[in-house]
């Protein structure tokens, strides 16, 4: 797997992953829909990552273990695509905008292989709590 491979990261929503947020942020489901990056196919060749393989993405402000999944899109190399959720809400700057939005459209991260499980939302709620 190459060493590190820098994306910018767009949130994007879900039908599907935010009808399984309604019913349980803590189940299966969930996590299976919204721990993930969708990566264009030439950023997992880049990576030398297979669809479903953990990554770490990694930026200043936090960093998280996720899945890669291959994006289905037209060819958008350099983008990464995250579903608006705890995990993605990771790596989300508390700076805000003159628009006091947080900017969830252009997070800079890198990506790297993991050693670890894909992070679980109760670790994530306890990083929040400290």
């Amino acid at each position: 797997m190459a060493d590190v491979v820098e994306v910018t990261i767009v949130t994007v929503r879900d039908i599907f992953q935010d009808e399984a947020g309604r019913k349980s942020r803590f189940s299966d489901e969930y996590k299976n829909l919204s721990a993930l990056i969708i990566l264009d196919k030439q950023d997992l060749i880049r990576l030398k990552a297979k669809d479903g393989q953990r990554l770490l993405v990694k930026n200043d402000v936090g960093s998280i273990v996720v899945a890669a999944r291959t994006s289905e899109d037209d060819a958008h190399p350099g983008i990464a695509f995250m579903y608006n959720s705890p995990w993605s809400n990771q790596l989300v700057s508390d700076n805000v905008c003159e628009s006091s939005i947080p900017g969830f459209k252009s997070i800079k991260a890198t990506l790297s292989a993991a050693e670890t499980n894909i992070t679980q939302i109760t670790e994530i709620q306890a990083r929040m709590q400290s």
